[in-house]
């Protein structure tokens, strides 16, 4: 067997143990649960949850709290009377997710270079007039020819649509009243489980009188539409297929 052969055994058997040790844990639970429907995940405190980490935003700075004689009315406060509307950590409120997405663009660009250079020393040292020195002497130094044309072109059609309703829970309040929140929704079909996660800040201003505040007015939104189970697992590629193709460099 050549040594060529040798390292390239050598190698594959090497990516195979990674695989296997990538996947050696998902495999197993996979394997345990042939023949079962997809577990639904267990109610956590999302603040507990691996990576999380608190918001941190430009806050302004603290009013200090100011009554006025006779008046039921305060210096900074946002409403005039209570209302039930989600304000405080672990409070539930309704949001709408309404995401419509649609682009359509077209780019060509197109570039074209032609030089040519030609520098040369008539009768060099007097390289006429000797006769070995014009064998020996060109006529051009230096002549060169580069040409060069390039033709791009790309385009993009995108069409993309996701409404429903999912409610979420106030993990914490930011120092100026804004509320971040989190929200997961988990659907089992069959052997296929959806689910959908929610997350960002939100204003108490724009959360509406029925408790619901619309996905277009959450900053920082993170939204995921996903699933698990066994469609899902037939759609992905093998795990060596997609260790191969992210060493292999062609």
């Amino acid at each position: 067997m050549s040594r060529y052969r040798i390292n390239r055994l050598l190698l594959t058997s090497a990516l195979c143990a990674l695989g296997a040790i990538a996947s050696g844990c998902s495999s197993i639970d996979r394997l345990s649960q042939i023949g079962e429907q997809p577990k639904l995940s267990a109610i956590d405190n999302p603040t507990t949850q691996p990576g999380y980490k608190p918001v941190q935003m430009p806050m302004p700075k603290p009013e200090v709290a100011s009554y006025s004689p006779n008046s039921l009315w305060r210096s900074g406060s946002r409403a005039f009377f209570k209302d039930q509307r989600a304000s405080r950590v672990g409070d539930i409120l309704t949001i709408t997710v309404n995401f419509t997405d649609k682009a359509a663009i077209a780019n060509e660009t197109q570039r074209s270079r032609t030089s040519t250079e030609d520098s040369g020393i008539t009768n060099f040292l007097g390289s006429q007039t000797i006769t070995q020195a014009n064998k020996v002497l060109p006529g051009r130094l230096l002549t060169t020819d580069s040409s060069s044309n390039s033709d791009g072109k790309g385009s993009v059609n995108r069409q993309e649509a996701l409404q429903t309703n999912v409610a979420a829970v106030v993990t914490q309040v930011l120092p100026n009243g804004n509320l971040v929140v989190e929200g997961k929704q988990e659907i089992r079909v069959n052997y296929e489980i959806r689910e959908l996660i929610v997350a960002g800040i939100v204003r108490p201003e724009d959360i509406q009188s029925d408790n619901t505040i619309d996905s277009s007015k959450i900053a920082q939104a993170r939204i995921a539409y996903g699933g698990r189970g066994q469609i899902t697992d037939v759609q992905q590629p093998r795990y060596g297929q997609q260790v191969m193709d992210v060493l292999l460099p062609f």
